[in-house]
């Protein structure tokens, strides 16, 4: 059990350096299409998603 909660903790963990480093590109290559707020909510919101997947595998809830 503990191997899975690892696992999972280190999945968390690379896709959200993933997951800022693709915001971070966006912003940078295309600042006029997003504004920093609405990147702020996205990260925000795809970060939340994913800690919420990795808690509900690693409680064994279906």
């Amino acid at each position: 059990m503990f191997a899975l909660i690892l696992m999972n903790a280190l999945l968390l963990a690379v896709l959200s350096v993933l997951a800022v480093t693709v915001l971070g590109y966006a912003v940078h290559r295309h600042p006029a299409l997003v504004a920093p707020l609405t990147v702020a909510l996205g990260g925000a919101t795809l970060l939340a998603t994913m800690a919420s997947v990795a808690v509900t595998v690693a409680t064994g809830a279906h």
